[in-house]
């Protein structure tokens, strides 16, 4: 396992509620051993003016999971923070639920690099997204 804080999906949940994760309302779903899962709706809240997923809100799921596993893999005083992000849009999505999986490339004293990627509800690939935070 490579979280270093316990927690619980309600306690992250919680964690969302008054901020942009829960004004797009983004859910932790699952916390497995190396990995953790959110969803975001693909509604008028994440929508492009032409209907589409916005590339911005699948970024915004894609930070949230990196940050919030970065800060699990942390103790003590420690936080991170986001240095880089990158996605590439690969598939559009109109309707749904798109769920995101974070997992670790690298977990360094002072970087960590994140791996999330995006799907629909048929389980194809949407985003590809890697996030790199700084421990501080």
């Amino acid at each position: 396992m490579i979280w270093k804080r316990e927690t619980t999906l309600d306690a992250l949940n919680a964690m969302g509620a008054e901020n942009m994760v829960g004004l797009l309302d983004i859910r932790f779903e699952a916390l497995g051993d190396d990995y953790l899962e959110a969803t975001m709706p693909v509604d008028s809240r994440t929508h492009q003016p032409f209907g589409l997923l916005h590339g911005g809100a699948s970024v915004v799921l894609a930070e949230t999971l990196g940050s919030v596993a970065g800060y699990l893999c942390t103790q003590g005083e420690q936080k991170v923070v986001g240095v880089e992000v990158n996605a590439n849009h690969l598939r559009s999505v109109r309707s749904g639920r798109v769920r995101g999986k974070c997992q670790a490339l690298h977990l360094g004293g002072r970087h960590q690099v994140w791996q999330i990627n995006i799907v629909d509800e048929q389980g194809r690939l949407c985003c590809t997204s890697r996030l790199t935070t700084a421990v501080v």
